[in-house]
């Protein structure tokens, strides 16, 4: 069985069926919208690999986390899926936080983690994007793969072209994002890709407490005088 989202970017989807798509489309970003205005406040979103089980040293650091963004005040936001995206949620729901979990639909069966209070499973991917950057007032990214290297890239375009503002985005763990980091400094700002300042889009910490008190600087900004 296709996805919805397969369906929707095949070469030779018949065109006579995009208003339906478009409804769908319509439909659940509107079902996004109803679900999260009003249920969540100041939020972060918090990414990372779906794979780190309980035992793995990521979990703990993710659930702490969860733990210290809620007792802050934010709601946590995640993909809803298990490994550090569980973690995550754990942390919040454990400090008593709103834990929310934006699900999608995937080839293989993955269930949301039972630590969200608040859920829903997206159909297609941009719709769930839409609603990370709506609600959150902050990214900040765990070790991961292609989907949380997505979800990095997307957020920091956003920034640099000024759709977003005052967005700070914060990797956590300068060990595993260190040669990423390079890589964007040589690669990218040192042959002028990017500008000069852009790389300072992006903080790596280890330090969850600064993590913490960078993005409650940054939303109290968001709010204005």
């Amino acid at each position: 069985m296709k996805m919805t989202d397969e369906e929707l970017l095949k070469v030779l989807a018949d065109p006579a069926e995009d208003p339906a798509r478009m409804e769908r489309i319509s439909t659940e970003i509107q079902a996004g919208f109803q679900l999260l205005s009003g249920r969540v406040g100041k939020a972060v979103a918090v990414f990372g690999s779906a794979r780190p089980g309980p035992d793995d040293p990521r979990y703990a650091e993710a659930r702490s986390l969860g733990s210290r963004f809620a007792a802050a005040g934010f709601a946590v936001i995640t993909g809803g899926g298990p490994g550090l995206m569980e973690a995550a949620n754990r942390g919040a729901a454990e400090a008593g936080g709103t834990s929310v979990g934006l699900g999608i639909e995937l080839g293989h069966q993955q269930r949301l983690n039972s630590y969200v209070d608040v859920s829903m499973t997206f159909r297609y991917f941009f719709a769930r994007k839409l609603m990370f950057v709506r609600y959150a007032s902050a990214f900040v990214v765990l070790p991961g793969g292609f989907g949380t290297l997505d979800e990095l890239f997307e957020a920091l375009t956003l920034v640099q072209t000024g759709k977003i503002h005052e967005f700070p985005v914060v990797l956590i763990g300068t060990g595993h994002w260190s040669g990423l980091m390079a890589w964007i400094r040589d690669r990218l700002q040192d042959q002028g890709f990017i500008a000069p300042d852009d790389i300072r889009l992006l903080r790596c910490t280890d330090d969850i407490d600064e993590a913490v008190e960078l993005i409650q600087q940054c939303h109290l900004r968001q709010l204005g005088p």
